[in-house]
């Protein structure tokens, strides 16, 4: 892949290197980026914000229900069978990937990766708190930095004995998942009492983020023990992808993976990613009866992992090529600033979609949310570029780093 090699020497130059007379640097040559995880972060960044746009812009399949409107219809199954459950895997995957050149960082510094870590996860954690309460209550940071410490524990764990580590915990989450979904399908649809409080509990939903801050904020607080059941029932399948990215990262996979073991993990991951993908769009948008959502969305996220891996792989093999590798170019610069990008994207759609912005919440369908998502993330790929032409860090990540490391200039360039 010589011609992304090219890219990653423009895109981290000389000018990345710890200077000279700071006493954390490590005398030696520059040291670049690994444009492989900027590019896929990047990548990421996209999917991330289809699937919150949904969320945010109170949809009608967020929401309950099913869209009238043919177009929101296709465009509801469309993001759900290409986007929804696999992005936030992929960022789990490159934040356990990270960590190893977190842990390599800190050993050129001969600096204790503990303290820094603890640093890292207690910034994600205040940052995710303030995401959640102010802006989106989906928020996956808090997550992160509570089931970062389960990584850290791993940390010493061989490439291979964290690989089977991953198997055993996305079997053992997958198969509870599963279950659930059959016994409610099983069950049956919902009784005419428990629609009707459905319905009210949206209608209330809907008055509150159309209300002022204080409604807004206060929706937010009260879906808080709601995204903690969310946490708990999807942390097996957060931990899975650490642990797979711990492993990857050890063994220096996206560096060093050859063609013809990628295109194997492209052909596995479709074939067993796109079925599993349509079967839970299905559930979700239609043509399947209502009473398959439940059994189609758990097997949904079940089966995510061979979709974002064939996503991982396919975008490999073409970060290979002379095109990939200037599409490489264009998603990194955003993938290095991926936690500015994730915040301003919800500072955006909450002033577009809550009472204390326009107050568009539930009124814009699907499709037209999605549209101004892509027009942001078009925005977001163009405005990364340039400020890094003139900064070496985004401003969130500047300050996550410089709370990790204790100082106003934090220099080492890989600390993920």
């Amino acid at each position: 892949m010589t011609t992304l090699r090219e890219t990653a020497v423009r895109g981290a130059g000389a000018g990345e290197a710890a200077p000279a007379g700071d006493p954390a640097a490590v005398p030696s040559q520059p040291r670049r980026r690994v444009l492989e995880v900027d590019a896929l972060r990047g990548f990421a960044l996209l999917g991330i914000l289809l699937v919150n746009t949904l969320t945010m812009a109170g949809t009608q399949g967020a929401l309950g229900g099913r869209p009238s409107a043919a177009v929101d219809g296709v465009a509801l199954w469309l993001v759900d069978f290409l986007a929804q459950s696999k992005f936030y895997l992929l960022f789990s995957f490159l934040f356990g990937y990270s960590f190893t050149l977190q842990a390599a960082s800190a050993e050129r510094a001969g600096a204790r990766l503990g303290p820094r870590t603890t640093r890292r996860l207690l910034g994600l954690f205040a940052l995710g708190a303030l995401h959640a309460v102010f802006l989106y209550i989906g928020d996956i940071l808090t997550t992160y930095a509570l089931l970062g410490l389960i990584l850290f524990a791993a940390r010493r764990a061989t490439p291979e004995g964290a690989f089977r580590a991953a198997l055993w915990v996305w079997g053992s989450a997958g198969s509870l998942l599963l279950l659930l979904g059959v016994l409610g399908t099983l069950a049956g649809p919902d009784d005419a009492a428990t629609e009707a409080a459905a319905a009210h509990e949206a209608a209330e939903l809907t008055a509150a983020y159309r209300g002022d801050f204080g409604d807004v904020v206060g929706a937010n607080v009260g879906q808080l023990p709601l995204a903690v059941v969310a946490l708990v029932t999807m942390s097996g399948f957060v931990v899975a992808a650490f642990l797979l990215g711990l492993s990857a990262g050890k063994r220096q996979w996206l560096t060093r993976v050859g063609g013809a073991s990628l295109r194997r993990v492209l052909v596995a991951g479709l074939c067993v990613g796109l079925p599993a993908a349509a079967f839970s769009a299905s559930g979700a948008a239609g043509p399947l009866p209502a009473r398959w959502e439940l059994l189609a969305a758990m097997s949904g996220v079940v089966t995510a992992p061979a979709l974002s891996a064939a996503y991982v792989a396919g975008l490999l093999l073409w970060f290979g090529t002379p095109s990939g590798a200037r599409a490489a170019g264009v998603l990194a610069p955003a993938g290095r600033m991926a936690l500015t990008h994730y915040l301003t994207q919800s500072l955006v759609m909450a002033l577009i979609f809550t009472g204390y912005g326009l107050g568009l919440y539930g009124r814009a369908g699907i499709a037209a949310p999605l549209g101004i998502a892509l027009l942001l993330y078009a925005a977001q790929l163009a405005l990364s570029a340039r400020f890094l032409r003139r900064h070496r860090l985004g401003p969130v990540e500047w300050a996550l780093r410089a709370f990790t490391h204790l100082r106003v200039r934090p220099h080492e360039v890989n600390d993920r």
